[in-house]
């Protein structure tokens, strides 16, 4: 806590466990209750009865049930003081007070003890001040628990900290799914692996030129930042399909690989620019968006806004050049279609008749 107060980076940190309720403890002394021959093993029934009363058994009476609670009849304990005058029987049969092999100690607890995970847990809350995101937040006091924390203790994010962790490794997954998902897809539209390569060659810079965009803003990677990254994985796999799908008709007409895409980027550059730049111009306004909500407006605007304006130029240089290297692996489909008629046409000719042939002979 005063490592965080003097980092001058959180604002007003506390704990949560102020020890606000008044305790009693009372701490035996085993050997002199063992000297004296006094039986301890039914001292906290005995002080449970004397404060409480303390249930024996249960009475039912037409159904309903009754429970019988022990209790003392000498007067109510309203000092600590008082347990010390509790009477115990020693081994020799003498009557001595608690107070021989007892003592109470009073002190403050927290009126609750939590837990988390099934673990002894003191909640810390702070704010955050201007400039200092949740995630910057819960790294640095990371770093400042790791040499102050005793051995068995760490540190677990709760609240909006656990569900950034959750978040972040959600987000994650769901990358991979989108990732794979649009490559299948792909696949199948394309009846090709190498042309959903091509189209894919995108995705990885287009993400770091979002991530570019973020540092240059001054953004954090939130979880709305991280929804837009979601959607230029999208953007960009289109902006791929409408040169490689124009690029492939080429060649199955007959063009080379380096002509085909030549011509397929200067007849796709206008739609995909079209496309790119209603994209970026509707991203405008989440940019200066103000009020409640903003940050989280503000984040995805920059994704869409500076990530997609970055891969814009992206997609228009490196797409080519992964068609040149690769495509060239990868027959027309027009050959294909060739192979199939010719195999079709030979599978379906007349075979002539053996007993000709052996007339021939």
């Amino acid at each position: 806590m005063q490592q965080l107060d003097a980092s001058g980076q959180y604002d007003t940190p506390r704990l949560t466990n102020e020890p606000s309720q008044a305790q009693v403890s009372v701490a035996i002394d085993r050997e002199r209750a063992s000297d004296l021959g006094i039986d301890i093993t039914g001292l906290s029934t005995a002080i449970q009865s004397l404060l409480e009363g303390r249930s024996v058994v249960d009475v039912f009476v037409n159904g309903e049930s009754y429970p019988v609670l022990l209790t003392s009849t000498m007067r109510p304990i309203d000092d600590p003081t008082d347990l010390e005058n509790v009477f115990l029987k020693t081994g020799d049969g003498k009557i001595v007070p608690m107070s021989v092999i007892a003592s109470l100690k009073e002190g403050s607890v927290a009126p609750q003890l939590n837990r988390e995970q099934q673990l002894a847990s003191v909640a810390i809350t702070a704010g955050l001040k201007d400039g200092m995101s949740l995630g910057d937040a819960v790294k640095n006091v990371t770093q400042m628990a790791a040499p102050l924390l005793p051995a068995g203790a760490r540190l677990l994010p709760l609240a909006e900290a656990a569900t950034l962790e959750e978040n972040s490794s959600g987000m994650a997954l769901t990358f991979g799914f989108a990732i794979v998902i649009i490559f299948l897809v792909l696949a199948a539209q394309f009846e090709s692996v190498l042309s959903s390569l091509i189209i894919m060659s995108t995705v990885p810079l287009g993400l770091a030129c979002a991530v570019f965009a973020l540092v240059i803003t001054g953004s954090s990677l939130n979880i709305y930042s991280q929804i837009g990254l979601v959607l230029l994985v999208g953007v960009m796999a289109k902006n791929g399909i409408l040169i490689v799908e124009f690029a492939n008709q080429l060649r199955d007409r007959g063009e080379d690989v380096r002509s085909s895409i030549e011509k397929a980027c200067a007849l796709r550059l206008r739609p995909v620019m079209m496309t790119m730049i209603a994209t970026i111009l509707g991203g405008v306004p989440l940019v200066f968006a103000h009020g409640a909500g903003a940050e989280a407006r503000v984040a995805l605007g920059w994704v869409i806004v500076g990530g997609l304006g970055f891969a814009t130029l992206v997609t228009l240089f490196i797409t080519p050049v992964a068609y040149l290297l690769i495509a060239r692996f990868a027959k027309p489909h027009a050959h294909e279609e060739a192979r199939l008629h010719e195999e079709m046409t030979h599978a379906t000719r007349p075979k002539p008749d053996p007993q000709q042939l052996q007339a021939a002979e």
